[in-house]
């Protein structure tokens, strides 16, 4: 889509077309992207809530500038606890959710309208009902096959809320959550201050007292997003950025670095086997040092020097690769948003509740789920990313930016917990390598790395899958795409305006003017 005055990406058309609304009303592309953001909450459950996080890169006409808005694990969390319980679902799992201070905070620093302006078509979704799309509810019918394998009480409002009558709801079934649509409108009224430090904060707080979750108020009240300063590497010619720990942004940055230490080639299988392998090794070295900030052992920066790009390059052969066993690729649902404006500001905007619907955890009368983003930590007592109480997990979910010489190019992202750097080293592969447009470069076939040798291939690639055995990898070709992500893409073009894409996995839309 080529657009005059500004565009908004994303995986679901109703909150593409909010973000535009806000954009043609006068709203910059925060606003867009804020209010895509907070409808996504209402049409795409299965993959973020307002119980979720968030993370962001904004341009601002003039420089790049990062928001971390992921919460913290409860004060009371012990590794002894999360060993012995169930960090996968359920109380232990539970974050203090991120993203409503996040939709705040970018509003205040970068926004125009009046906040509660952002909430108008998410409140109005949620009230009176909308239509759901057909790969959403395909993963509502996976949530509910989940939910009903749990079997614990507190697992029953999560059905009660997000099914119709104990089923879930199909493609074009109307869907409506009239207790999400009260929580959102607390949310615009009170600055998100209610789920903080408000009536919705004590709810939550007593909710969990009841039925044996840690999350307390005072972990709530202590919530407050971080502003980082984005990290980025030399790619042919172009800046690539990402944010720093906690989030896994260092892996597409520490890739691409390798591969760009390789000669270019236009050898299909080569750029292939040779991306597989730098990926590999970037998500090895990444799932063995990020975690919180504070409790890292490592400089984030000492992992994007030229030195150890050049060690880790020298890992690469002409065979497969094999990491440690331990290191594996999770799955999980996120929602992505890139948004531009006719001032020229940019944002890149992820947002998850982490593995689907998160924890499962619904506080009677919210509406929404809380995250499960405490899954992402380790039970190793030696990890830097060991779960404890008051820490930030290891996070998936990563925006991606594009600059050149330091002007900007524009907004990047794709979905899929571990396909994420997958996705975005692919990505920057076809843009900066093979010259793609936006929307060809999300239209070409993916490979997606699993564990150990394995790689799956989308049919569109099966073509390599011999010359990839021949060389090591274990190799099968996957029928379901869910696994190779789902992604937008908005960048400048070279005579003005702007030019987007959107993944054809899902049901995502890009809306321009």
């Amino acid at each position: 889509m080529y657009a005059r005055y500004g565009a908004v990406a994303t995986s679901h058309p109703l909150a593409a077309q909010s973000g535009l609304q806000v954009l043609r009303t006068g709203g910059s592309a925060v606003d867009a992207a804020v209010a895509a953001a907070i409808t996504l909450t209402v049409t795409q459950p299965p993959a973020n809530d307002i119980g979720a996080d968030l993370f962001a890169l904004v341009w601002d006409g003039k420089q790049l500038h990062g928001l971390n808005a992921s919460g913290r694990t409860p004060a009371a969390l012990s590794l002894e606890a999360a060993a012995a319980g169930n960090l996968t679902r359920g109380w232990l799992s539970v974050t203090v959710p991120g993203a409503p201070a996040g939709w705040r905070d970018l509003h205040h620093r970068f926004g125009s309208l009046p906040f509660h302006h952002l909430f108008r078509d998410a409140i109005r979704y949620a009230r009176d009902g909308h239509p759901v799309s057909p790969t959403v509810a395909e993963h509502w019918h996976r949530e509910a096959r989940i939910n009903a394998s749990l079997g614990n009480d507190v697992f029953r409002e999560w059905q009660k809320v997000f099914t119709l009558n104990g089923r879930p709801p199909k493609a074009g079934d109307m869907w409506a959550n009239p207790e999400a649509a009260d929580t959102l409108e607390a949310i615009a009224q009170s600055g998100a201050e209610t789920l903080y430090r408000g009536t919705l904060a004590r709810r939550i707080a007593a909710h969990a007292r009841r039925t044996g979750g840690q999350l307390s108020e005072e972990d709530l009240a202590a919530h407050e997003s971080l502003w980082a300063t984005p990290l980025h590497v030399s790619y042919r010619g172009h800046e690539v950025w990402e944010l720093p720990p906690n989030s896994q942004g260092l892996a597409p940055l520490m890739a691409l670095q390798i591969l760009e230490g390789l000669p270019e080639s236009d050898n299909v299988f080569q750029w292939t086997h040779h991306a597989i392998e730098a990926t590999k090794i970037a998500l090895t070295d990444t799932r063995a040092h990020v975690a919180d900030r504070d409790h890292m052992d490592v400089d984030p920066a000492t992992l994007l020097t030229p030195e150890l790009a050049a060690a880790r390059r020298a890992l690469i052969s002409d065979r497969a690769w094999t990491p440690p066993p331990e290191v594996t690729a999770p799955k999980n649902d996120t929602v992505y948003v890139a948004a531009v404006d006719a001032n020229g500001v940019m944002v890149s905007l992820i947002q998850s509740t982490f593995m689907g619907a998160g924890s499962h955890v619904v506080t009677p009368g919210t509406g929404f789920s809380l995250q499960n983003r405490a899954a992402g930590m380790s039970l190793d007592p030696a990890h830097p990313n060991r779960a404890a109480g008051g820490k930030r997990p290891f996070h998936t979910i990563i925006p991606g930016f594009l600059t050149k010489g330091g002007s900007p190019c524009g907004p990047f992202g794709i979905v899929g917990a571990h396909m994420q750097p997958q996705g975005h080293v692919q990505l920057m592969i076809k843009m900066l390598d093979q010259h793609a447009n936006p929307q060809t470069a999300l239209d070409a076939p993916r490979w997606c790395w699993t564990s150990g040798r394995s790689v799956l291939l989308e049919p569109q690639f099966s073509n390599l899958a011999d010359d990839l055995r021949a060389a090591g990898h274990d190799v099968a070709i996957s029928e379901d795409l869910t696994p190779f992500g789902v992604g937008q893409i908005a960048q400048r073009h070279a005579t003005g305006g702007y030019i987007a894409g959107s993944d054809p996995r899902g049901d995502g839309l890009v809306a321009a003017w």
